[in-house]
């Protein structure tokens, strides 16, 4: 079924087909992709959770789902004057027709008169509400006494500049990839012409994949946004060029053997087809799990980004072959593969590190084992945990103007917890949380229009985000909970500073689920890929190893050479997918062929030498290229962004060049053919050629394949 796979795909006839198809389809895509679905209050906030909760209610309420946008009026160097006073009066009024409900209350001076602040409601959601903010900040500067500083801070501030971080966002990065690809095959082929076929064919595969995000959005209920979009993107690129990297060193393998082009293409996908596959499955299978997170945000994230690989491998292993085919073997000028040339795999650079790790497999082990725990000691400083100010690389105005109002009100005033409790409780939640420690302010409170439900504005003395607030929350939460007359009255706590909480919460809980649920399903696809036992878990535990290694590595370079002080606390769980399953990817490379060679040769030890002498160069230069593809997440100013892209990027050079290297190598060196136990891949094959079809993997298959009659049609 491969033979006849391979052979429609190469032939003329299949090529041409394939081509107009794809060009068909994409063009189909592009004209029928709907609009993203409008944000909605409450997107991101995981199920069930007091914050989703009291988001849920705030329609009963006057004041509807309302946002507080904050300005901060400030005078560094004196109090403010009478001129000062009356600048901000006169926004307060000019903001009455921007705010919801048509008025805005009156300013509160700090206790040192260097600083007052205007709370302005605001409505609407998405795209209005950003412009509302910029409307907003422009009022608010106008006319100002000098001296005097105006700035905007709160939940729409913040909302506004990370989607301003954003603007522009799918461009960049689309560029950047692509330029960052580009040179990469140019310096890995050597052709002034090669680089441009995988790039161009890769490059539609990820703009069909742009067009198919938004039916992902529909499909799971929640907008995809850009940075699921700008992570979805690189790893099209990242997963498409690895495919097409192996694709065509087999190709060019097989050049050298095969007179006619379409017959060595049909042999290279039939040989690189099934460790591709596996390849890409297992990441599909890894990225599905997150189906299994509360938050939709994981959950979207990782439907969009199996799709996208899904995409990347339909276009590596269909559409890029029937173009190369459609090429003349010019193509690689000014390096074309002749008939008989010797393969140079057998006597390069990586020929010598695969018979210099043949011969010590003991002590590069041991080196290599020093080399990833060092690493892995960065983990011992490693703390999870960032507050909202601490979101961006670089300086923005909802980030100095929460500076700026922590130095003379409290840090909780621009994002307060919204408390909802049964209007005859009321009273009893006033007097019992206005005494928390951590509290610093209790606002009267709203009753619900149909007068069921009160609403308290509970101010807390510390940032939305912090430890500290996280602490104030979870007391609020146990003392309405126990609160005496309480008990029925379905007590909720909600506003920016519990969602965040909930939404850590959240992801912990999604660490403890889908992290052993990716590695089941890499292992399971090891044990069908391999049928073997030993080796998949083997190749499991160095997986996880490098991860621990990766993680200590990157978080010793965002601590001391980006100065982050923590990580994100959706990172770990998005790097361990990634990184696990991409990882397990150059291992599926280098085993599988390490497989068919000691099947083709009868002894693993000379099968392993030969298998990391034959993937050396295209696995490392596709480590590299996905490892720089992901550095670029680092060019938005996006803190999240660029932590997952540092510690994938420091990951997969470690799986690629130590790893893959020297650990996987050197173990089945030391263990020999007990590396594939219960398979006898070796001992099978050895026994003479009638045994050939019977081998394990793809050598066998290779080998009936090659005795076929060459296809008519060429």
């Amino acid at each position: 079924m491969g033979t006849r796979v391979a052979a429609a795909v190469t032939g003329r006839l299949g090529a041409v087909l394939i081509l107009l198809v794809t060009a068909g389809l994409t063009a189909l895509v592009f004209l029928t992709s709907p609009a993203q679905p409008a944000a909605e209050p409450g997107d991101g906030l995981p199920a069930g959770k007091q914050s989703t909760r009291v988001t849920e209610l705030a329609d009963r309420f006057a004041s509807g789902r309302t946002e507080v946008a904050v300005v901060v009026y400030e005078r560094r160097d004196a109090p403010l004057t009478d001129a000062d006073r009356a600048a901000v009066e006169r926004a307060r009024a000019a903001l009455a027709g921007t705010a919801a409900g048509g008025q805005v209350p009156p300013a509160a001076v700090a206790d040192d008169g260097r600083a007052a602040l205007l709370a302005v409601p605001l409505g609407g959601t998405g795209d209005a509400l950003s412009s509302t903010v910029d409307r907003l900040r422009e009022v608010v500067r106008a006319g100002l006494p000098e001296g005097l500083r105006a700035q905007v801070t709160g939940g729409p501030a913040f909302g506004r500049d990370i989607a301003a971080a954003f603007d522009g966002a799918d461009v960049t990065l689309l560029l950047a990839t692509a330029g960052i690809v580009a040179v990469l095959l140019l310096i890995t082929y050597r052709s002034p012409l090669l680089w441009i076929v995988p790039l161009v064919v890769i490059g539609a595969g990820d703009q069909v994949v742009a067009k198919l995000l938004p039916w992902v959005a529909g499909l799971v209920g929640e907008r995809t946004d850009a940075s699921v979009s700008g992570i979805v993107s690189v790893l099209v690129f990242g997963a498409g060029t690895d495919y097409a990297l192996l694709l065509i060193s087999r190709y060019r393998e097989e050049l050298r053997r095969t007179p006619d082009r379409r017959e060595a293409m049909a042999m290279a996908l039939r040989s690189a087809a099934p460790a591709v596959v596996a390849s890409a499955g297992t990441v599909i299978l890894a990225l599905l799990t997150l189906l299994a997170a509360v938050l939709t945000a994981n959950r979207t994230l990782g439907v969009a980004a199996a799709i996208g690989v899904g995409v990347a491998l339909l276009f590596g292993l269909v559409v890029l072959p029937a173009a190369l085919v459609s090429l003349p073997r010019g193509i690689f000028w000014p390096f074309v593969p002749r008939l008989g040339e010797p393969d140079p795999t057998t006597r390069g650079l990586w020929s010598r590190v695969a018979h210099g790790v043949g011969r010590h497999p003991a002590r590069v082990l041991a080196g290599a084992a020093v080399v990833l725990a060092v690493l892995a000691t960065g983990l011992l400083g490693t703390s999870i945990g960032l507050a909202q100010t601490e979101q961006f690389r670089t300086k923005v105005e909802s980030v100095t103007a929460q500076e700026a109002l922590a130095r003379h009100f409290p840090a909780g005033s621009s994002q307060p917890v919204t408390v909802i409790v049964a209007a005859g409780a009321t009273d009893q939640a006033v007097a019992a949380v206005r005494g928390l420690d951590g509290v610093a302010a209790v606002a009267r409170p709203e009753r619900s229009d149909d007068g069921t439900l009160g609403k308290l504005r509970v101010d807390l003395r510390a940032a939305s985000g912090t430890a500290a607030a996280d602490d104030t929350v979870r007391r609020l939460r146990s003392t309405l909970a126990g609160l005496a007359g309480l008990a029925g009255s379905d007590a909720l706590v909600g506003g920016a500073p519990a969602a965040d909480l909930d939404k850590r919460d959240a992801y912990t809980r999604d660490n403890r689920v889908v992290v052993p649920l990716v590695l089941l399903v890499v292992l399971l696809v090891l044990v069908l890929l391999l049928r073997s036992v030993v080796a998949p878990l083997l190749l499991l535990l160095t997986v996880i190893v490098s991860f621990a290694a990766s993680v200590g590595a990157a978080s010793l370079v965002l601590r001391h050479g980006l100065g982050i002080p923590a990580l994100d606390a959706g990172v770990p769980l998005l790097s361990f997918l990634f990184l696990v399953a991409l990882g397990v990817d150059y291992n599926i490379f280098l085993v599988t062929r390490a497989r068919e060679e000691a099947a083709a040769r009868g002894d693993t030890r000379a099968g392993v030498i030969r298998a990391l002498g034959a993937t050396g160069g295209v696995i490392t230069s596709a480590g590299i290229l996905l490892a720089a593809v992901f550095t670029v997440l680092g060019v938005l100013p996006v803190i999240v962004l660029t932590q997952i892209g540092v510690i994938v990027g420091v990951g997969v050079v470690l799986d690629t060049l130590v790893v893959r290297t020297v650990v996987v190598p050197a173990i089945a060196l030391l263990l020999g053919e007990r590396f594939w136990w219960p398979a006898r891949p070796a001992v099978r094959c050895a026994r003479g050629r009638r045994w050939a079809a019977r081998c394990d993997g793809v050598a066998g298959a290779a080998r009936r394949v090659r005795r076929q009659p060459s296809y008519r049609s060429r």
